[in-house]
Order: C-alpha cells, then sequence, then structure tokens
C-alpha cells in the first residue's frame, strides 16, 4: 500500500491561504454590515407601522371618552327621572293619606 506524502506548505502557499482568509473576513464584513443595514431599515418600518397604530388607538381613545360622557349624561338624567317619580309616588301618597284623614 503505498503512502501518500505529506504536502509541504511554502511560504508563498501559506501567504496565498491567508490572502484568501482575509477576502473572505472581508467579505463576510460588508455582508453583516448589508445585513444589519436592511434590519435597520426593517425595523424603520416597523417603527412606521407602530406610530400609525398609535394614531389609531388615539382616535379609539376619543370615541371612547366621547361614548363614556354620553353615558354619564344619560345615567344623569335617569337619575333625576327616578327621584322625580319616587317624589311624586311619595306626594301621592302623602295626598292620599292627608285626603283620608280629612274625609274620614
Amino acid at each position: 500500500m503505498a503512502v501518500m506524502e505529506r504536502g509541504r506548505w511554502s511560504d508563498e502557499r501559506l501567504d496565498e491561504a491567508f490572502n484568501r482568509v482575509d477576502v473572505n473576513i472581508r467579505e463576510l464584513r460588508v455582508e453583516t454590515r448589508q445585513g444589519f443595514e436592511r434590519i435597520d431599515k426593517q425595523f424603520e418600518r416597523i417603527d412606521k407601522q407602530f406610530e400609525r397604530i398609535d394614531k389609531k388607538f388615539e382616535r379609539v381613545d376619543d370615541k371612547f371618552d366621547a361614548l363614556q360622557s354620553e353615558m354619564n349624561k344619560r345615567f344623569d338624567a335617569m337619575q333625576r327621572t327616578m327621584i322625580i317619580g319616587f317624589a311624586s309616588i311619595v306626594a301621592s301618597v302623602v295626598g292620599a293619606v292627608v285626603a283620608g284623614l280629612a274625609l274620614g
């Protein structure tokens, strides 16, 4: 069986290998930088979308505030109506008692 002879690394071959590694590292740095730039642009778009969502929530909050104000007005009106109704019932009962005492 023949044994393969190990190749010898000359200075030129080592320099060539290191130069390829340097080139690959530079390319990797460029690709990484470009990747981060793309990510930054995506985050900018996401931020803009969140700004639009925030504006929509502000409009929804305004609508809820208006609805709450309207509901409060209606509850106040209902409470006044109930007070007037109860006062009328009490006045009717008192009137009936007075009339019953006067006639009776």
